[in-house]
């Protein structure tokens, strides 16, 4: 007996062309083609996977687009790259063997007279930098040279957004990655054995999913100061059971099956039934919940940052610009542009998903 999904596989093999031998490394599967081609024709799906993969692209060279540090320094004929590397205020004039300051007016004099000059980043500030030579005091509206005016601190808000973009989408990748990975490995497993294995693993994930993670962060964050690793791995222990119930469901349901009944009898190791010929299958379901997996960490993360109970104080948290919003109603700037940020990637995510769910469904594949 042959699954639905390997009819649809023998299917679209004989549709689509094939590719040359030479490209043999590159080339995807009929399958794989036929739901890139599914999901590219689901508009909104693609757009958003277009607009958030051009904003991740941006983040990860935050340091090229927002930073303290210029790109290039001519000084007295030699050649500085202070975004690569650290130089002295001796270097450049000064008396501290410290790093420079690069924002520094008597630097930045110093080398004007020497007939040198300075190439810096579109914008010169980083998540980080706190501007002193503010007229007014903080948190000021946006200007030409802050955009996106300044929080309470001092600090430029597009750095602190572009920063908190990259940090909340990496730290959501990381999550995702890592959640899906123990919850397909224990689903399958469930699923697979089921009897004394399946019962006992079920009624450990009912005990352990009612612990209350947020009295748990709380009491953690009292006694320790939660990083990015430490925050990633306590999220980690209460939220790989995500993906265990579909693969659990479909291990169950397809162990069963003729196939895999042949493949026993024939005497096929349990390992190699479960990753060739049963995990496929469950993979489908697992892949089309992993957007809203990453939306959901990033919220997550967001609203701990927004309590106080996520990064540490001065990271580039958009929770934690949520939070200045909030603390100064009076600088509409911080809120609107934090809310928009994370609305904006959450929605995004949002519809990235249900174009990979449409094209992970065999009945979009089918009509093509």
């Amino acid at each position: 007996m042959i699954s639905q999904n390997s009819q649809i596989s023998t299917a679209a093999a004989e549709s689509l062309p094939q590719a040359p031998a030479s490209k043999a490394f590159f080339r995807l599967s009929p399958i794989a083609r036929k739901r890139l081609s599914v999901f590219r024709k689901e508009k909104r799906g693609w757009r958003a996977f277009l607009i958030f993969c051009t904003l991740f692209a941006m983040s990860l060279s935050a340091e090229l687009i927002a930073n303290d540090k210029p790109f290039y320094i001519s000084n007295q004929g030699k050649h500085y790259f202070p975004i690569f590397s650290q130089y002295s205020d001796a270097e450049f004039g000064g008396f501290l063997p410290s790093e420079a300051d690069y924002t520094d007016p008597f630097l930045q004099k110093s080398i004007r007279e020497n007939g040198g000059w300075i190439l810096w980043p579109p914008v010169r500030y980083s998540y980080d930098t706190i501007r002193y030579d503010l007229k007014i005091p903080p948190p000021t509206a946006p200007t030409l040279s802050n955009p996106f005016g300044t929080d309470d601190l001092g600090r430029d808000v597009f750095a602190r957004l572009l920063y908190g973009f990259r940090l909340s989408v990496l730290f959501g990748f990381a999550f995702a990655a890592i959640t899906s990975v123990i919850g397909i490995a224990v689903g399958a497993i469930q699923g697979y054995y089921g009897g004394k294995v399946d019962l006992l693993g079920q009624r450990f994930m009912e005990i352990w999913s009612g612990i209350p993670k947020l009295y748990l962060l709380i009491i953690m964050s009292s006694f320790m100061t939660l990083g990015f690793w430490s925050l990633l791995g306590l999220m980690i222990l209460f939220g790989w059971m995500r993906l265990v119930g579909v693969v659990r469901a479909e291990f169950l349901k397809v162990r069963q099956l003729d196939y895999v009944q042949a493949a026993r009898a024939l005497g096929v190791r349990d390992r190699e039934i479960i990753f060739r010929h049963i995990l496929p299958n469950a993979m489908v379901a697992a892949t089309a919940f992993l957007p809203f997996i990453l939306a959901g960490s990033i919220g997550t993360l967001t609203s701990l940052d927004f309590l106080g109970f996520g990064m540490p104080p001065g990271s580039p948290s958009l929770g934690e610009l949520l939070a200045a919003g909030k603390s100064n109603l009076h600088a509409p700037w911080l809120g609107f542009s934090a809310f928009t940020i994370v609305a904006g990637m959450l929605t995004l995510l949002v519809m990235i998903g249900e174009g990979v769910r449409n094209a992970m469904d065999p009945r979009h594949i089918q009509n093509i």
